[in-house]
Formats: structure tokens, C-alpha cells, sequence
């Protein structure tokens, strides 16, 4: 496990139990969903992409934001192929030249999170894990089918044709970026693949907390990965033409949500927040059972207490309730009756700049917390990166586990002016703020109604 951050390295104590009422206390047990590695392949400042803890908490920490480069604001992964090259020299070139920019991304969180867990996949360490991937896009076979058809036969040689046909295979079958890491690992266990928007990742975070707790597994990859095809970002003024056209019901307020843009930085939480910027990337998660872990030796990053995923009800897949309603109820879900939301003074939230978002969770918080919500931190960190979709579940959950072991919380990236439709503490700043906490939970929901709640431990639950 990585030691950059936390007691391990000096750092502060781990926080002490804090009190609150239950109705019925929780308890470690021998099948608590453990994080044991933690792995990513995300936009970095120069030509290499952020890879490991240290790097993450370097960046979130600070606010520090990794989308806009020559004016452009986008969170581009760059150097990724020869991260690749360096992880896993082993595999074959072949196999190289036919994987998708996607593909690549998956690949090297994944070596990055067995590395870290301890685990050799060469060894065969992995072979009885089930592994799970998020996905929000068709980027993989877009691209493919775009290069099959922007190829000209009188300057295609005969190699690339090879790899451009056998790309095109790979992305119109099954074969995405889940089969690949099964393929690598050399995985018998359960393989499959979820879609569902910026929630994917944490709904998969919440099966395997399920197939642990219920004994179906002990040991569970969770990948969420995604690219953003730029054209298609240049052109994101078009979104909201769409919205318009489509008559998107939205509950409480008229306005259409804000078009994702690549001239101006998104500002989550801010009183100058109007749009969102794209971000490629990936993180990968490992889930072990507590007893599991300790057969090995095997020390933990925090545990998935429990998730809860709750839609809308709306009538339009494209609509949105700014009500917060679903979302709280899937925070209550997620607490179930083991944990009060007095004992959760932080929340990594999904905030990623538009105020419509904003809305969602401030009247979230204010139904979970009421007179009390000014006191709770909410922090997002989707502009230190930019909106990546898929992944953006597990580096909730990632960032929220390493805040609990540091003892502070990292701020909203690019928040400077707190909205006033905050009924929370955005935590605005590039500075992070002390908390001593052992609980926490992590949001993610969409357009659409589809509403996320995480709730992570850290503390005794490691």
C-alpha cells in the first residue's frame, strides 16, 4: 500500500471514533469491503499522467487544476503509452497497436492498483477476481470506426491495416476495456461491464461492497475509464441547443442545464461557475475482504461501508430534479441505520460547475442535515482533472479515503467565491482544511435522475 500520505509517513493521528446515535453501531467484521489498491491514469501538468496516491494528493490537495493547456480546457492524458510501456513491457506489440487510447488508460491504473495493493498479476495472484468496469461513453469505438474510416488505402500499409481492422474487431464486440484487464489479469471470476453516466464507477463500488459482504467474492477490480473525443468537445455549445430542443423538464427551476465548454475553466460550487470541462482518464480501485487482506498481510486504504443508487422518477431521460430529493434518499439508503448523519461531517461532492448541479446538492444536504448544513464540508475536486465521466466514482472514493488517513480535506478546485446557493461549506480556497473524521460520503449522480451515495470509512473500518 502506498505510504505517501497519512500516519504512515508522520502525519497525523487517525481520527478518533466520533460520537453520534445508531441504532446499531457497526463493527469490523471478516467480510468488510476493504480498499487495498488504489490506481490511476489521469491528466497530468506535463507529458506524463498522474499515476499513484502521492500524485493525486499532490494535486487535490493544493486545487490544483490539470484541464487547461494553450487555453484550451480539457483534461488530456498524456504520456500514457509510455506508462504503459513501463508497467507491462512484457505485453506484445501487437496487442499495443490494436488498443485504443482507452484501453491504455485502463491498463496502467490497473497495474498501478496492483502494484499498490501488493498483488502480482504475473504470478497469478488476481486469477480468482471478478473484475468490474465503468464506462459513460462509446469513445473506444468511435475512434476505431472513424480511423477505419478517415484511412487512405494509397498510403495505409499493409501493418497498420492489420492493426486498424483488428482495432475495429475489438471495439465491435465485446472486447472493451473490462476483457482486456480480464485478459491480463487471467481472471476466472465475473466479468462485466456498467453504463450508466457519472455514476457508473460508484454503482459498481456498491456491487462489490455487496458481493463481499455476502461472501459471492473476495476480491474485486473496479475500473472507471473513460476519453472524451475533443472534436466533439469543440463543438459543446451544441448541447444545449439540444436541451432546448428536447424541452427538458426540470423540476424548480426553467433554465437548461449549462453546455460543457473548453474556452473558460469550470468553477464547481462558485459563484461564477457556468459550465463543466471534460476530462479523460481512469482509476481503479481493488476490493478485498477484510479477512482476505489480513491472510495476506495486506493493510487498507479505508472501507466501503455501504451505497445506495436511487432514480428520479422523471419523465424525460434527459431531465433533472433540482430538488436534491434523490439524492438524499440515497444517502439515507446508504447510511442505513448504522450511521446518523451527525457523524458525517464531510461529503466529496459531485459539483463539476454548473449551478443547477449546485442546487442539487444544497437542498441534498439541507433535507440530511437541516439547521446544521452550513457546518458540513463539501468539497468536489472534478476540476483538478476535469469531468471524466466513468472514473469519477472511484476518485470520489479514492480522494475521500486518503482526506480521512490525512486528517484534512482538500478544497473545491477553482472555487474562490462560494455561491450563495451553497447551504453548505464548499471549502473554496487552494489550501486544505483540518478534520479529524472516520466517516464520510461520496455523491455522484446526472442528468437523467440517476442519484449515488457512498458511504466510506476510515479509522476502525481499515
Amino acid at each position: 500500500m502506498s505510504t505517501a500520505y497519512g500516519p504512515d509517513r508522520g502525519g497525523p493521528p487517525r481520527p478518533e471514533p466520533l460520537s453520534a446515535p445508531a441504532a446499531r453501531p457497526w463493527a469490523p467484521g471478516p467480510r468488510d469491503a476493504l480498499v487495498t489498491g488504489m490506481g490511476f491514469c489521469l491528466p497530468g501538468a506535463g507529458d506524463a499522467p498522474v499515476r499513484d496516491a502521492k500524485q493525486v494528493w499532490a494535486v487535490a490537495s493544493t486545487g490544483t487544476s490539470h484541464v487547461e493547456r494553450d487555453g484550451f480546457h480539457h483534461g488530456t492524458v498524456r504520456g500514457a503509452r509510455e506508462a504503459f510501456g513501463e508497467l507491462l513491457p512484457e505485453v506484445p506489440a501487437r496487442y499495443l497497436r490494436s488498443y485504443a487510447e482507452v484501453h491504455l488508460y485502463g491498463l496502467v491504473s490497473l497495474a498501478e492498483a496492483c502494484a499498490d495493493a501488493g498483488l502480482d498479476h504475473r504470478a497469478g495472484e488476481l486469477r480468482g477476481a471478478d473484475v468490474l468496469t465503468a464506462r459513460a461513453g462509446v469513445d473506444s469505438n468511435y475512434d476505431s470506426y472513424r480511423a477505419w474510416h478517415d484511412a487512405d488505402p494509397a498510403t495505409v500499409s499493409p501493418a497498420d491495416a492489420k492493426s486498424l481492422f483488428v482495432r475495429l474487431l475489438v471495439a465491435g464486440t465485446s472486447s472493451d476495456v473490462g476483457p482486456v484487464q480480464a485478459a491480463l489479469l487471467g481472471s476466472t471470476g465475473a466479468n462485466y461491464t456498467v453504463s450508466c453516466g457519472c455514476a457508473s464507477s460508484s454503482v459498481l463500488l456498491g456491487i462489490a461492497h455487496m458481493m463481499i459482504s455476502s461472501g459471492r467474492s473476495d476480491l474485486v477490480v473496479v475500473t472507471g475509464v473513460d476519453r472524451f473525443d475533443t472534436e466533439r468537445v469543440l463543438h459543446g455549445h451544441r448541447l444545449r441547443e439540444v436541451v432546448e430542443r428536447e424541452a427538458v423538464t426540470v423540476r424548480h427551476n426553467s433554465d437548461p442545464p449549462a453546455a460543457p465548454r473548453h474556452d473558460r475553466p469550470m468553477r464547481p460550487y462558485d459563484a461564477a461557475g457556468d459550465c463543466m470541462n471534460y476530462g479523460d482518464g481512469s482509476v481503479t480501485l481493488i476490493l478485498e475482504s477484510r479477512e482476505h487482506a489480513e491472510a495476506r498481510g495486506a493493510r487498507s486504504h479505508g472501507a466501503v461501508l455501504g451505497q445506495a443508487t436511487t432514480r428520479g422518477g422523471l419523465n424525460s431521460a434527459v431531465a433533472i430534479d433540482t430538488g436534491g430529493t434523490g439524492l438524499a434518499e440515497a444517502a439515507r439508503r446508504a447510511l442505513g441505520d448504522h450511521t446518523s448523519p451527525a457523524r458525517i461531517p464531510y461529503v466529496n461532492g459531485g459539483g463539476e460547475g454548473d449551478a443547477l448541479f449546485t442546487r442539487i446538492e444544497s437542498n441534498a444536504v439541507r433535507a440530511l442535515w437541516g439547521e446544521k448544513s452550513g457546518q458540513v464540508m463539501v468539497s468536489s475536486q472534478e476540476a483538478c482533472f476535469g469531468h471524466s465521466g466513468a472514473p469519477l466514482g472511484n476518485l470520489g472514493a479514492a480522494l475521500t479515503l486518503m482526506m480521512m488517513r490525512e486528517g484534512q480535506v482538500c478544497p473545491t478546485a477553482n472555487c474562490v467565491t462560494p455561491s450563495p446557493v451553497c447551504s453548505f461549506d464548499p471549502v473554496p480556497g487552494t489550501s486544505p482544511r483540518a478534520l479529524r473524521f472516520d466517516r464520510a460520503l461520496s455523491f455522484n449522480y446526472q442528468v437523467g435522475g440517476v442519484n449515488s451515495a457512498l458511504l466510506l470509512g476510515g479509522g476502525d473500518a481499515c
